[in-house]
């Protein structure tokens, strides 16, 4: 499946990638009809989709948790954070597992595009709008015609009104 060969090939760059190599490299992924990015430095592994714990009392777009090799780590559904219309996961849909400041959280996408270099000074800023998705845009990288929704993962993941369970 070729699906699984792009995650083994990511998975394999991720884990050799040191902290110089990783500036300007962006993990792509597209949600809905968009392409985005986050900086790899923040991506420890992907995988598929797995089954999910729902937890009682979260933020809608808090899907639960999973058991990853023995830690229990938060799932948030990216579509849901930005209210996109949900949709079924399939077999391209994967989990995107990021560690901030010590804490993992897997991110729920349609799917894993590749890891692009877009240096600084194809990122222009974001657009400013009064939208609340607007805040977790870091930037827009341009990769020859396209562009790319580059993310800020430190505010989609720790913003007022999200705890993640294991912080209460």
């Amino acid at each position: 499946m070729a699906e699984n060969k792009i995650l083994n090939d990511l998975n394999t760059s991720l884990a050799g990638e040191n902290e110089d190599t990783q500036k300007g490299k962006f993990l792509t992924f597209h949600l809905a009809k968009e392409d985005y990015g986050i900086e790899i430095r923040y991506v420890t592994e992907i995988i598929g989709i797995q089954k999910i714990t729902e937890v009682p009392d979260m933020p809608a777009f808090v899907k639960g948790v999973i058991n990853l090799r023995g830690k229990v780590v938060p799932v948030m559904d990216v579509r849901t954070r930005f209210g996109m219309p949900t949709r079924d996961y399939d077999d391209r849909t994967c989990i995107i597992v990021v560690d901030v400041d010590d804490k993992s959280v897997g991110l729920v996408v349609d799917k894993v595009n590749e890891v692009a270099d877009i240096p600084d000074h194809q990122i222009e800023p974001p657009p400013r709008t009064n939208r609340e998705s607007t805040r977790y845009i870091q930037g827009l990288g341009k990769i020859g015609n396209e562009v790319k929704i580059l993310l800020n993962v430190q505010r989609l993941l720790f913003s007022d009104e999200l705890t993640m369970p294991g912080e209460m």
